[in-house]
């Protein structure tokens, strides 16, 4: 059984159809007692998980709002960059409603902290199929693949979701209505945001592998640069109050990300026309 698990890429690369299917009903078994693995340590703290980290931007003494207020009186700005917290108040309106947001926060934590492991097993499953070459560019890609996920992460926890989440909760249209949230709305809102940015955050490495394989150039990244600007901007004025300040603070992030972007697919095309134009050369030798 332990040699069916760990084949090498060369008795891979022959498998037949059904010897993929079998190889990755394997991967996906491991991915799983992984997310399970990571899942029960969710459940067992989800209290210290809920309070502190989940809820954490609701709390007055969250280090961005600490950070952001000792900056902005740093530079000269006063307190415009100092966040206080809106009292908020959670209810839970279903009689299973506190159960379901146990196992829900915990299968987050543990998809969260499995991710980089699942990830390690999906490239063991598509590698065999890709060429030398192809290999030979994807060096690190399990590690990048996992620093921008967890870098998207940290962005959105300790940036976005305190803008948003004051945002939305101190916007009124009428003082006739007071703002009181559900508890699985605030959690589906935090949950959004944070896996949503962690998968936008893969951004230059899909730029990367999209470039060399030739679907993607920089020439079309830049000629959208302008749209990419617009679509920005309207995004850091949905999740920020209307302050420029902060709609800077998450709008420079996202731009530097797309002309990052934009540099990581000038120098994959550089080097792919490279081999390209090498492997051509060694043909006309050849003949």
């Amino acid at each position: 059984m332990l040699k069916k698990i760990f084949k090498n890429n060369n008795d891979k690369a022959e498998m037949s159809f059904f010897d993929h299917l079998e190889d990755l009903r394997w991967h996906i078994i491991r991915s799983f007692f992984a997310l399970v693995i990571f899942s029960i340590f969710g459940f067992i703290y989800t209290e210290e998980i809920l309070d502190k980290i989940v809820f954490g931007p609701t709390n007055p003494n969250f280090p961005s709002y600490r950070i952001l207020c000792a900056l902005g009186r740093s530079v000269g700005l006063g307190d415009n960059l100092c966040i206080t917290p809106v009292k908020t108040q959670f209810q839970n309106h279903l009689m299973v409603g506190q159960i379901m947001l146990q196992f829900r926060s915990a299968f987050i934590i543990g998809f969260v902290c499995a991710f980089p492991y699942i990830f390690w097993e999906f490239w063991r499953f598509v590698k065999p199929a890709l060429k030398e070459r192809e290999l030979k560019g994807a060096r690190g890609v399990i590690f990048w693949v996992s620093f921008q996920f967890f870098l998207g992460i940290l962005f959105a926890y300790f940036l976005m979701a305190p803008f948003t989440i004051n945002f939305l909760a101190s916007y009124t249209v009428t003082t006739k209505a007071v703002n009181q949230f559900f508890i699985d709305d605030y959690f589906d809102l935090m949950t959004q945001i944070i896996l949503g940015m962690g998968i936008l955050f893969e951004l230059p490495v899909l730029v990367f592998f999209l470039t060399k394989i030739g679907i993607l150039t920089p020439q079309f990244l830049r000629s959208y640069r302008r749209h990419a600007i617009v679509v920005i901007l309207v995004l850091a004025a949905i999740i920020t109050p209307p302050d420029i300040v902060d709609q800077l603070i998450v709008f420079t992030p996202l731009y530097l990300l797309y002309e990052i972007s934009i540099f990581i697919s000038k120098r994959a095309l550089r080097d792919r026309e490279g081999k390209l134009a090498k492997e051509e050369k060694e043909v006309e030798e050849w003949s």
